[in-house]
């Protein structure tokens, strides 16, 4: 018997919902064994740092992207290759300095928080998708771009968008080789 055409795409959808559920009953068990949110927080984007370091070579081996020349290409780069290929969906991007040190990715729509509708109150200083923060952070710095990343705006905590800032901590080096 052969496959359907379509059946590849249904895979996949499955496979985010799954780790959409998965994710969600991880930061659950986090809320129980911490009772500080600020805890939670801190666990979650040491564990997205792991991936993120891990993550890089496959992205790097999947995307084929070329160097990028500056920080512009690098937060373009992550919005819409990376999100796209791992989370399915592309923020938007914006310069928020005039150094072009600082950019902000826009989401309309976070995949990680499909099955959940608002933080409970006593939660509320709960970054429930700091894990992304982390992804992007230890992806950064094998590539040896320094960078802190935090969430800026949470639809969770309800707010019109889901907004991540990354602010670009030093200038990349430029590495010139002697032949």
């Amino acid at each position: 018997m052969s496959r359907p055409p379509g059946r590849k795409q249904e895979n996949n959808k499955i496979s985010r919902e799954l780790f959409v559920l998965t994710y969600g009953a991880l930061v659950a068990q986090l809320c129980k064994d911490y009772e500080k949110d600020e805890d939670v927080n801190t666990c979650l984007e040491r564990m997205g740092y792991g991936i993120g370091v891990r993550l890089i070579d496959d992205f790097l081996a999947r995307s084929a992207v070329k160097k990028c020349h500056s920080y512009s290409q690098t937060a373009d780069m992550i919005a819409q290759v990376a999100f796209k290929m791992y989370l399915g969906v592309t923020p938007s991007v914006s310069c928020s300095s005039a150094a072009g040190n600082e950019f902000s990715l826009i989401l309309d729509k976070n995949p990680l928080v499909d099955f959940v509708e608002e933080l409970p109150a006593e939660r509320a200083s709960l970054c429930y998708c700091n894990l992304l923060c982390g992804v992007i952070r230890g992806a950064l710095e094998m590539v040896h771009l320094a960078a802190e990343v935090t969430f800026l705006q949470d639809r969770l905590k309800g707010d019109a968008v889901t907004e991540i800032g990354i602010t670009f901590l030093r200038k990349p080096e430029e590495r010139k080789h002697k032949r």
